[in-house]
């Protein structure tokens, strides 16, 4: 999957595209080296606030418009309850932080 950050275009290998029934689960109980990138995708744009309850790891949250060009992301802890985007999204991406995204992770955020 590609996504689209300022002018470059970042791949993103192994997205497991989650169904309605994952949506509700995503990251939760996952192992952290294991786990794949994530991909919930929406049919209207929708402003849907996540939680990372029961994920035991770091992870970046990719909010994503209709043409997977990023309208927001963040780096969400483990256990908060409420995290959101600033502007409505079609698609949200959820990165593990672990070894096979760093180069990911690293373009999306430069200080890591």
């Amino acid at each position: 999957m590609i996504i689209k950050h300022k002018s470059k275009g970042i791949k993103v290998n192994d997205v497991k595209k989650v169904s309605e029934f994952e949506k509700g689960i995503g990251l939760m109980f996952h192992n952290r080296e294991r786990c794949p990138a994530m991909l919930f995708e929406f049919k209207n744009p929708t402003r849907m606030k996540i939680h990372s309850l029961f994920v035991f790891f770091p992870f970046v949250a990719v909010w994503l418009d209709n043409q997977n060009k990023i309208v927001d992301s963040k780096i969400v802890k483990p256990f908060r309850l409420s995290i959101s985007s600033k502007k409505p999204f079609y698609k949200l991406l959820e990165i593990p932080l672990n070894k096979e995204y760093k180069k990911e992770t690293q373009i999306l955020f430069k200080k890591m």
